[in-house]
């Protein structure tokens, strides 16, 4: 997305539903038409799109399919937004439930209240083995909650927690004290290692990328993840489908043993 739209211009903008906006769309569209996109970057499902000097963030909310298009390119059949660029590029966004699409002036980025306590991704360099360290601190609940948590990192969903924990044999309800070092530090390559995976493979397979390609990370990726009933890779235990909160989650009750 930054190599195709960094540096061009808004000519154009279509919004479907102005629920969406922060704003009115009139003041939207006049603060985003005419104006210089200058950077492009993600932070969990927040991208944050500078133009001139405000930020356009959007979070796709369930998900959302973000198509680059060219000109002459045939539109996707349905879609809920559109940015035309100068050069007739531009990219459409269909929404699969609903999204929030934001204006802020950059000074003004720490009163936008859904992004401002937002956490670093675990693929930012800050993010050491030192950091995660401090990060779990004097915290006290259960592991789970706490990564899925975007307050304290940014971009791990219930998908890719499952393997996330496996990997490091914890169970989704251990507490956070009762982690060893070793644990965390298995655990912190385990977050890098499978969100690097699935980085690679262009995503999970049910999404698409800029240009409308699904990802290759799915089911045959997945090592206990949503896979209940069916042998463990490491140790053929039966993998269990449990509930944790509101979410469900996928263990192998002999490699992920629940600590009292």
């Amino acid at each position: 997305m930054r190599k195709e739209i960094r540096g061009k211009r808004v000519s154009e903008l279509e919004v479907a539903n102005s629920k969406c906006l922060n704003m009115p769309f009139e003041q939207f569209q006049k603060t985003v038409v005419g104006k210089n996109i200058i950077s492009v970057e993600s932070r969990g499902k927040w991208i944050f799109i500078r133009i001139d000097h405000h930020l356009l963030l959007f979070n796709p909310g369930m998900g959302a399919d973000v198509i680059h298009f060219k000109p002459g390119d045939k539109l996707p059949e349905k879609y809920h937004i559109k940015f035309t660029l100068k050069d007739g590029t531009g990219f459409t966004i269909r929404v699969w439930w609903f999204c929030y699409l934001h204006l802020m002036p950059k000074k003004k980025l720490g009163e936008h209240n859904l992004t401002a306590k937002l956490g670093i991704t675990p693929l930012d360099k800050r993010f050491t083995l030192d950091y995660f360290k401090q990060l779990l601190g004097k915290r006290r609940g259960n592991i789970k909650s706490f990564l899925l948590d975007q307050k304290n990192i940014a971009g791990i969903g219930n998908v890719y927690i499952q393997d996330i924990l496996f990997n490091a044999k914890l169970h989704p309800k251990r507490k956070i004290p009762s982690l060893t070092n070793m644990e965390i530090d298995t655990l912190h390559k385990s977050i890098r290692s499978v969100l690097n995976e699935s980085i690679k493979l262009g995503g999970l397979a049910y999404e698409k990328d800029f240009y409308g390609n699904k990802g290759g990370y799915g089911a045959k990726q997945f090592k206990i993840a949503y896979k209940p009933g069916k042998p463990c890779p490491t140790c053929q235990t039966t993998i269990q489908k449990i509930k944790t909160g509101s979410t469900s989650s996928f263990i192998c009750p002999n490699c992920q043993p629940q600590h009292k």
